[in-house]
């Protein structure tokens, strides 16, 4: 709704100055399987360059690197198209830095202040994290461990995190925590939303001015040479290429016998498997393990004695499991010694990294392997798709090796028994100007059209990808045809139709804008259209509510707009080109809207206005804060990181 307010600042991907997101990034990175923020927040490893410093603080091409490229993560995850050279090209690497910078200056003015954040309050963020709370569902010191490890973390570089948003917190929550949005504000911006206009929209099309008299020959080739542009066709090419596909490998990819039966024996999905159903509790020692065992074998049911011991039903429930993925959640000796057991038993105490473990088996069941003769088919199909990949790999290798070695497109073609296309002179896009009448465009030539229009004509063949790693052509240039116009002789009839409808079109401008005049100097709008001279289309009624514009189809948003602009009783012209004429639009009526019937629009509006109120809030204070602090930028350093980023060789 208002969008269009700051759309550039509020367009971009924001890091996270403020505490939430700082937050945020920290336990969205310890879920996700990586750090998708600002890494440590602070200055960086020791000993890289500097892009810029504060207060003597520096901040590294190193750390800036790490941002950067969790930032490239993080995005890719809904936008998978996104690649570091997008990110520089929109200015991510200038923003990162600014935010950087900004985040230095908080700290650096939070300690001028004795703003401190304490161990221990440090201590209270991390406990509440769920990927370092144990089976009891409470912050377990391995479990800490592990998930850091993961994630190439120290535990200082975690806290060093939790210290900046904490400190970020109390700077920032004063100043933007409470935006006032004054009601009589909101309900004079939302009365101006829900203004309804009303008017007409008149046209005045080129086709409604007749032919004109026919122009002479002069005036044709005249027309001819002041619009040469307009009849040049582009560069267009005659393109060689043989495409490497399945097809063309197909007779050597048949699996033999003794290829499917390897398969079949190395897959396990295919052997007897079996899987348990199991319920166990985790203990922090030996003796409290011994004494859960006990209890169990007195006769105490297993859930109950776990209920007793303070673990609830969810803590206990394994699920079912192989003894790979057993193993995984406790040991190979512990997931070895439950797959011995029988169906009912309880297993342990047994030791593995997590503490102790007491296991009971509730169920076992067990898979048949599946014969071969099932499962032919599936692996014949995957042996097969293996072999076409290997072979079309090898083949397009063996081409790009005998083309970066001299040899010519006709001498590859023979040797390897490809099949050779020659299109007719085509341009860049795939279109074939005077050429067969008929003529496409194959589905393989699209992909190869770029690079081909990138080759000089005497270059050796190259091959190019048609779908990586599946389908490929060896490609080559027959002929290079230069732009050119066409000769008017061949053309003369398309050159006089187009004179005369530009003619046309300068008489409905003409028409238009008398209309336009009369409209605007208080005539009707129906009578101005009356006293046009020629037949024009009946005006139409035109009536929008403000809120809606953005919502309008396409072709009418032209038309919309300018009655938005209009005062009353006043008309525009909207050019429609040069084919289709003149839109003319007329205000007749505006009608204030009504936000008593809105309220939960107008309580929108106050909650977005307070949103931008804060967001500058925001700004401000982070702008005031950077005055009080000595910041350099290195400019050279961050240039060389632009570069090493763009070439992917940053570190």
């Amino acid at each position: 709704m208002l969008s269009f307010f700051r759309r550039g600042a509020m367009a971009k991907i924001m890091l996270g100055i403020l505490f939430l997101a700082l937050v945020a990034i920290v336990i969205t990175g310890f879920g996700t399987g990586g750090m998708g923020g600002l890494g440590g927040l602070a200055g960086g490893r020791l000993g890289a360059d500097a892009v810029a410093s504060v207060d003597g603080e520096p901040i590294t091409t190193d750390h800036v690197t790490d941002v950067m490229k969790r930032q490239l993560e993080r995005i890719q995850q809904q936008r998978p198209d996104i690649d570091m050279a997008a990110l520089i090209r929109r200015g991510e690497l200038e923003d990162v830095t600014d935010q950087l910078i900004g985040i230095t200056a908080g700290n650096a003015f939070a300690e001028k202040l004795g703003i401190v954040a304490t161990k221990r309050m440090i201590d209270a963020e991390i406990v509440k994290i769920p990927q370092f709370q144990g089976v009891s569902g409470q912050f377990d010191q391995n479990v800490f461990r592990a998930a850091l490890m993961q994630q190439h973390m120290t535990e200082a570089e975690l806290r060093d995190s939790f210290r900046t948003a904490l400190l970020q917190r109390q700077l920032m929550l004063p100043a933007v925590g409470s935006p006032f949005v004054p009601q009589a504000f909101a309900n004079q911006y939302s009365a101006l939303l829900l203004e309804t206009r009303a008017g007409t929209v008149g046209a005045v099309p080129t086709k409604a001015m007749g032919p004109g008299p026919a122009p002479s020959e002069g005036d044709i080739a005249g027309w001819y040479r002041q619009n040469i542009a307009r009849y040049t066709v582009p560069e267009r090419r005659v393109i060689r290429y043989a495409v490497i596909g399945a097809e063309t490998v197909a007779a050597q990819t048949k699996p033999s016998d003794a290829e499917i039966q390897a398969a079949y024996a190395r897959n396990p999905a295919y052997a007897a498997s079996e899987t348990r159903t199991l319920s166990q509790v985790v203990l922090p020692s030996e003796t409290a393990a011994r004494a859960f065992a006990r209890k169990v074998a007195s006769g105490t049911p297993f859930a109950q004695a776990a209920q007793q011991a303070g673990y609830a039903a969810s803590d206990i429930a394994i699920g079912d499991k192989n003894q790979a993925d057993f193993a995984r959640l406790s040991s190979p000796e512990v997931a070895a010694a439950v797959f011995k057991a029988a169906r009912g038993a309880t297993v342990g105490p047994l030791r593995s990294g997590l503490g102790w473990h007491v296991v009971k088996v509730e169920n076992v069941k067990t898979v048949p392997a599946k014969p071969l003769a099932a499962v032919r088919g599936e692996i014949e199909s995957a042996l097969e798709k293996q072999k076409i990949a290997a072979a079309l790999n090898a083949l397009a290798g063996r081409v790009d090796n005998e083309a970066s070695s001299g040899a010519t497109f006709a001498d590859i073609v023979g040797k390897e028994n490809l099949k050779a296309v020659e299109t007719p002179p085509i341009t860049a896009n795939g279109q074939a100007p005077g050429g067969p009448a008929g003529w496409t465009a194959p589905s393989d030539l699209a992909p190869l059209l770029h690079g081909a229009f990138q080759m000089d004509a005497n270059d050796q063949p190259v091959v190019a990808p048609i779908v990586p790693n599946q389908r490929y052509a060896l490609v080559s240039i027959g002929q290079v045809v230069a732009a050119a116009a066409p000769p008017l002789a061949r053309i003369h009839d398309q050159v006089k139709t187009d004179l005369m409808a530009w003619r046309a079109s300068l008489r409905a401008r003409a028409t238009a804008q008398a209309i336009v005049a009369k409209i605007n100097g208080g005539m009707p709008a129906s009578q101005a259209f009356a006293q046009a001279g020629v037949a024009l289309p009946p005006l139409k009624p035109l009536t929008a509510v403000r809120r809606d514009l953005g919502k309008a189809a396409p072709d009418v948003q032209p038309e919309l707009q300018a009655l938005f602009a209009l005062s009353r009783g006043k008309a525009r012209l909207i050019d429609a080109g040069e084919a289709r004429g003149w839109f003319i639009v007329t205000l007749d009526s505006m009608t204030p809207g009504d936000v008593g019937k809105e309220s939960a629009m107008v309580q929108q509006v106050r909650s977005q206005f307070g949103q931008l109120i804060s967001d500058e809030y925001q700004q401000q204070f982070t702008n005031a804060i950077r005055v009080g602090v000595k910041v350099k930028r290195n400019d050279k350093a961050l240039a060389k990181l632009r570069t090493d980023l763009l070439n992917g060789t940053a570190q």
